[in-house]
Parts: structure tokens; sequence; C-alpha cells
């Protein structure tokens, strides 16, 4: 069952990323167009279905399959430095989570006041917590 479980963390956690480094990319074209314009309302179809649809249970499945892990198998050792390291990143990851939906929210009401280049910015944020999860895991490096 244990290899199940890692396969479906896995899977879940590629889903999760696949959409948080999507969004900002969905943003930065949002954030150019004409709030009103089909093009907005397009943009805004776009952003709900992959936050509410993919990345959202995705997130889910991630946190599910990986509690599971952690607690389910014995196999975690919580005296390791890596483990916490990973705990904070993902703990961080969720945060940005949110935070994207609450981005998301400000286009939805054509309240959004930022522009482009934040999006552009942000954009490379889950990337670079993906790389210390990553190595983390597999390094273990403390």
């Amino acid at each position: 069952m244990y290899e199940w479980v890692k396969a479906f963390h896995v899977i879940s956690v590629i889903a999760w990323m696949a959409g948080m480094m999507y969004l900002p990319r969905l943003f930065v074209y949002h954030a150019q167009s004409e709030v009103g314009s089909d093009k907005s309302e397009t943009f805004k179809v776009m952003e709900r279905r992959l936050y509410r649809g993919i990345i959202t249970p995705a997130m889910i499945a991630t946190w599910i399959f990986g509690l599971w892990l952690a607690f389910g198998f014995g196999i975690v050792d919580f005296s390791m430095g890596w483990m916490w390291l990973k705990a904070v990143m993902v703990l961080a990851l969720t945060g940005i989570h949110g935070w994207y939906g609450g981005l998301l929210r400000a286009f939805q009401q054509d309240r959004n006041t930022k522009p482009h280049t934040f999006f552009r910015a942000i954009n490379e944020i889950p990337f670079v917590l993906a790389i210390v999860i990553v190595i983390a895991v597999i390094v273990k490096p403390f």
C-alpha cells in the first residue's frame, strides 16, 4: 500500500505545482487585458476552473497523501532537519495557494490593481519552493 500512497502523493504534487506555476501566467495576460473585454472574461473562466478544478483538489490530495505517508507508515523521522524544512516549505506553498485565491477573487471582481510585471515576478515563487522541497526530500542535507 505504501507504494500506491507515495505514487498518488507524487501525482498530486505534480498537478498542484503545474497549476501553481500556470495560474500566475494567466494573471499576467489577464492584467494586460481590458476590464470587461471578452478576453478578460475568458481569463476569469480559465483562472476559476484551474484554481477550483485542479489546483485546490490537487493541494488537498497532496496533503492527504503526504500526511498518510508521514503518519500512516512510520517512516518519517521528525528528529531530522530536512523533514522540518519540507514541512515549512509546504506550509509556505499552501499559504501562497491561498494568496493566489485572493488575487483570483480580485480579478473575478474586476478589482486587480497590480501590473502584469508583478505577476511575472511571483510566477517563480512556487518553483523555488519546489526546488527546496525536492532537495530536502531526496538529498536530506541535514
